[in-house]
């Protein structure tokens, strides 16, 4: 036993290392899309469904991808996909038309998309039961804080650089998926895989167990918040005449404000209560989102202050969500992980594909207000999650 806990602790040293390269790639193109736009010579609304195209094929097939993750032992979607993702989303920086640049960021995404459901699947199986909710808040930290480095990364390549010099960004991707698949091995030592799951059975107790799909709402709530500020406030913020990495620093914060709140999740869970977490994440967004919309012109630093507050909270809960959906079904650790980090994703983004239309006509802070006031609402599930209980 004692010389499986070190094999475990490398593994998931590589597959945390993995999440945070793999995820710097899926926060590039958020920044600097207005300026792409521009190059290429199309408007916000066009932009904005073209980003959701992203969050479509990085979430929406996760599901799927996870089904066969849990009946496989190889480590082929980790790798592939940090490959994929690592390639064709600098290469979209290059882009001259919007067909290419559809075509590049579909082939990333889906390196996206194979890559979270097995990640997650095998992070898991190699933390154990005991180091559960501490092992999947580091992963997801990690994760995230990639997510946020991205932002800073591609503006700062815009603006000192050249958006040309972006397949630089290529290199770290493809030397940690080749470090990686030396290091983390086939199986999990401490859990056996399942040898085959039925797809029908394994998607019918997903789809009607009520504390996921709970878990499932709660997920997409928090992603929609992420996703408004993600995608409308870089063409806001480009309309008050900010450069490109003001705009990448401003997100980066953001989301690494995020990780800082998924990493003490698992701290804040035990102090407060699964419950509080919750509720904390999902009601104070609306209160925060009001104060930085009226900031954001007169007061830039403090508005900037508040957005960051607003990513902490956002994202505290998501460890948590994690953790407590694959303790529904354990036997689904990849297709549940699938489910609440990827599905969201995209049910929020085809929901969310004309947000680009409604906020030229409404304007950006009031669709942002609107996005913030339906966690708040909703935070009423949190009494029914853990009726189930």
């Amino acid at each position: 036993m004692n010389d499986k806990l070190p094999r475990n602790k490398k593994a998931l040293f590589w597959l945390s290392g993995s999440h945070f390269i793999n995820d710097i790639y899926t926060g590039v193109l958020n920044p600097i899309m207005p300026f792409i736009a521009v190059k290429i010579g199309i408007t916000m609304a066009v932009a904005t469904i073209i980003l959701t195209v992203s969050h479509i094929f990085s979430s929406l097939l996760q599901p799927l991808f996870g089904y066969f993750a849990d009946n496989i032992v190889k480590r082929s979607f980790i790798f592939w996909g940090l490959i994929l993702s690592s390639i064709f989303i600098p290469l979209s920086a290059l882009a001259h038309n919007p067909f290419i640049l559809i075509l590049f960021i579909i082939f990333g995404s889906i390196g996206s998309s194979l890559f979270h459901p097995q990640a997650l699947g095998f992070a898991s199986r190699f933390a154990g039961k005991e180091d559960a909710g501490k092992s999947m808040a580091i992963f997801v930290a990690m994760g995230t804080l990639g997510y946020s480095f991205g932002p800073i990364i591609s503006s700062a390549i815009t603006q000192f650089l050249g958006m040309p010099k972006m397949p630089l960004m290529t290199i770290a991707g493809i030397v940690w998926a080749l470090l990686m698949f030396s290091f983390v091995p086939k199986l999990s030592l401490s859990e056996p895989v399942i040898s085959k799951i039925d797809f029908k059975t394994a998607f019918n107790r997903i789809l009607t167990n009520k504390k996921l799909n709970i878990l499932n709402v709660i997920a997409m709530l928090k992603t929609m918040i992420m996703s408004a500020c993600f995608i409308l406030l870089p063409f806001l913020w480009k309309d008050m005449g900010y450069k490109p990495f003001y705009i990448g620093l401003a997100l980066f914060l953001f989301i690494f404000a995020g990780g800082i709140g998924s990493l003490i999740s698992s701290s804040l869970e035990k102090r407060l209560g699964a419950a509080n977490v919750f509720y904390i994440s999902m009601i104070s967004t609306l209160p925060l989102m009001i104060l930085f919309i009226l900031t954001c012109s007169l007061h830039p630093v403090l508005s900037l202050v508040i957005f960051v507050i607003m990513g902490f909270v956002t994202m505290m809960a998501t460890p948590v969500t994690m953790v407590m959906a694959q303790n529904v079904l354990p036997e689904y650790k990849s297709i549940i992980s699938g489910f609440i980090n990827g599905f969201s994703w995209g049910i929020v983004a085809i929901v969310m594909s004309m947000l680009g239309f409604i906020a030229e006509k409404f304007g950006i802070t009031n669709v942002l207000l609107f996005v913030a006031i339906i966690p708040a609402i909703c935070s009423v599930l949190v009494k029914e999650l853990f009726k189930q209980e």
